[in-house]
């Protein structure tokens, strides 16, 4: 199979879980405290794919500098766009509680919410595209880190979208494109940067790390303490601990 092919295919399967925690966030009432929980889960993993995989990655392919800058633009960029669709209404949009504007209360919520959506989920799909250049086979484990956190975030947005009375079809249509798109930005990672420079390469891994990283704290972390919830930093710790002992498998 040729390897963009197989990029794509492993990005659509991590954006795939977003229509698995969506389903579970919309047909069942999860309490807020469990959804702290498991949002808290999958920040530790993605938390500790950043660390071992993408960060530690990028310095050994082009060292401290290109890693420092390209992890400090994704993180400027990545806020820079976050403020400028919270200002929209899409400030909450993986909190699973009332926070979330309605169409009503915020014209433009709606499509503010799908780009936020989308800008969380780009630079984790173009860096599973990425990991196959390295070796011609993928990082199971960033697939993985993505997989299971793509599983919260999509429960704890749809159970906030159905508050704000969004409808099942909006939801479904759009964690189903967010998904396809993910295999799209797989895939263009991977093409994009074919040939490029071990430095560029270092770049970009660590600018998405950058984004991934700004995203967690953004809008994964608050989710996750709702509710001053005492055991979510253990949770945090055991997500954590389970992508480490992935990576080192």
């Amino acid at each position: 199979m040729p390897e963009w092919l197989q990029a794509g295919g492993w990005g659509l399967l991590a954006g795939s879980a977003l229509l698995v925690g969506a389903a579970v966030g919309w047909f069942a009432r999860v309490p807020q405290r469990v959804t702290a929980s498991i949002m808290a889960f999958g920040a530790g993993v993605l938390l500790s794919a950043v660390s071992f995989e993408l960060i530690a990655e990028a310095h050994e392919q082009g060292g401290l500098l290109p890693t420092a800058l390209g992890a400090a633009g994704g993180a400027v960029v990545y806020t820079l766009a976050n403020v400028a669709l919270a200002r929209h209404g899409a400030r909450h949009r993986k909190r699973s509680g009332d926070q979330q504007p309605s169409e009503n209360e915020q014209p433009g919520s709606g499509s503010a919410i799908a780009v936020g959506a989308l800008l969380d989920g780009i630079p984790e799909s173009v860096v599973i595209g990425a990991s196959l250049l390295s070796g011609g086979t993928v990082s199971l484990v960033t697939v993985a880190a993505v997989f299971l956190s793509n599983v919260p975030e999509g429960l704890s947005s749809a159970a906030g979208m159905r508050q704000a009375g969004r409808t099942r079809r909006y939801v479904f249509l759009l964690w189903t494109g967010i998904a396809l798109i993910s295999g799209v930005a797989a895939l263009l990672g991977n093409t994009l940067l074919g040939g490029a420079p071990p430095e560029v390469l270092a770049g970009i891994t660590a600018l998405a790390a950058g984004a991934i990283l700004a995203m967690i704290t953004d809008t994964m972390v608050p989710e996750a303490f709702e509710d001053a919830h005492l055991l979510v930093g253990l949770v945090t710790v055991a997500g954590f601990l389970t992508a480490f002992a992935l990576s080192h498998s």
